[in-house]
């Protein structure tokens, strides 16, 4: 294997998991940020520490080549008048394209402070290599519809469920004539749904690479254990809570909701950090994908649809996430948990629960979804709850466009780029593959 090529994927890897985290990661923590119960720095702590633990512990260690299926790396290898070598010379070639325009796309887009997702980049950059390289047959269209469809179906689900459920803590705590009564009736009841939506996910999600097939994991036993984990938060949280309130109902209207919002706030972090937990054991495939693809090609010198993913690549994805989180999230937090609507503690919940129980649904209907897109529109649905001046419409174009162009965006830049190496690098890649293959 020739350590400068591998070098060099590996440094693009760990600059698309450095993109990763400054936008996609920045999400799972916005609610916490925007509503105080979490410092930036605080959020980035313990986020960074989530998001590590799930990519390296959890994270798969068997990752498609090309991620979710939309170009075959068949269709590639039957490419007329190829010779020994070739198809896999493309691969790397596409693969190198495609990492570094989706990294490009997403540094451009947490620039801006803009929430994209990053499995629309990739999946749009890896369209477009398979294009120019095999051309429009070699994608399934069929999965990029679905993809297409997600970019609506997302924010509306968890704009949907957003709105209901902050409604649901407006009108039974919030709008109360004392809600700190009313809090140690409803709060246990919330965390309770909290707890076991989080705890659902968390297994079908975020443990799922360690599950698969595991006679815990099963459907019946994942919803008795989070059913289980659901009860336990709600007898805590009632003990806390009327810790906490016991005797306050009788204090201003002012005071009392800024001690129920108080007590919002530990369960806006439990949640917001089961997030990154499940984003880092899923997304670092992201990053990591095309990077084991290349390692395997110039390791055995055959494209395969699946390959094994090295520990030391699953540490490069699961570091850079977290490096990118520290040095560049805090822009796509503002915009996320400040710019849209004003985010308090109990909106941050009701945002965390939606936008979990969307992408829990969605996953067990198999529709692709983004956790960018349902988080934005879970939050777009609270501010809606508030009525529509409580949500900063230019702000929400922006984020709009934004993920309207992602996929062309970054197919187009993708392209362009494997021209370029396909033209200038194709021979001296092709001379390291045939020797990888002896």
């Amino acid at each position: 294997m020739d350590i400068g090529i591998l070098a060099v994927t590996a440094i693009l890897g760990l600059y698309m998991a450095w993109n990763i985290g400054a936008n996609d990661v920045a999400n799972s923590m916005a609610d916490a940020v925007g509503s105080k119960a979490l410092s930036i720095r605080n959020a980035v702590i313990l986020a960074g520490i989530c998001e590590f633990a799930g990519a390296v512990l959890v994270g798969s260690h068997v990752t498609d080549t090309i991620r979710k299926g939309i170009v075959s790396p068949e269709a590639i290898a039957s490419i007329p008048g190829l010779m020994p070598g070739d198809a896999a010379t493309l691969m790397v070639l596409g693969m190198t394209a495609a990492l570094l325009s989706a990294a490009l796309w997403l540094h451009l887009a947490s620039w801006t402070g803009m929430p994209v997702s990053t499995t629309h980049s990739i999946v749009g950059a890896v369209a477009g290599f398979g294009i120019v390289a095999a051309g429009w047959h070699c994608v399934d269209w069929g999965k990029m519809g679905q993809i297409v469809a997600s970019w609506f179906i997302s924010p509306l689900v968890g704009g949907l469920l957003g709105y209901i459920f902050f409604t649901f803590i407006s009108m039974t705590i919030l709008r109360r004539e004392k809600p700190a009564q009313a809090a140690m009736v409803v709060m246990p009841i919330i965390a309770f749904v909290l707890a076991m939506v989080v705890a659902l996910g968390t297994i079908y999600k975020g443990l799922k690479h360690v599950s698969k097939g595991a006679a815990w994991a099963s459907d019946t036993n994942s919803l008795f254990i989070s059913l289980g984990v659901g009860l336990l938060a709600a007898l805590v949280a009632a003990v806390w809570v009327r810790f906490k309130l016991h005797g306050k109902g009788d204090l201003p209207i002012g005071k009392q909701l800024e001690l129920v919002e108080r007590n919002f706030m530990p369960l806006v972090v439990i949640s917001s950090c089961a997030v990154a937990f499940a984003h880092g054991s899923n997304d670092v495939a992201n990053a990591v994908g095309p990077l084991a693809a290349v390692a395997h090609i110039f390791t055995t010198g055959a494209v395969e649809m699946k390959v094994g993913v090295p520990m030391w690549i699953l540490c490069l994805g699961g570091g850079g996430i977290v490096l990118g989180l520290g040095t560049y999230g805090y822009r796509v937090m503002q915009t996320v948990g400040t710019d849209i609507t004003e985010i308090t503690p109990s909106r941050g919940v009701a945002a965390d629960i939606a936008a979990t129980a969307t992408v829990l649904i969605c996953t067990r209907m198999k529709l692709p979804v983004s956790t960018t897109h349902t988080l934005v529109g879970a939050i777009l649905g609270i501010g809606m709850a508030r009525g529509l001046g409580g949500i900063n419409s230019a702000i929400t174009g922006k984020i709009f466009s934004s993920w309207l162009i992602t996929v062309p965006a970054a197919a187009l830049l993708s392209a362009g780029l494997f021209l370029i190496g396909r033209l200038f690098m194709f021979d001296f890649v092709r001379e390291l593959v045939l020797a990888a293959a002896g």
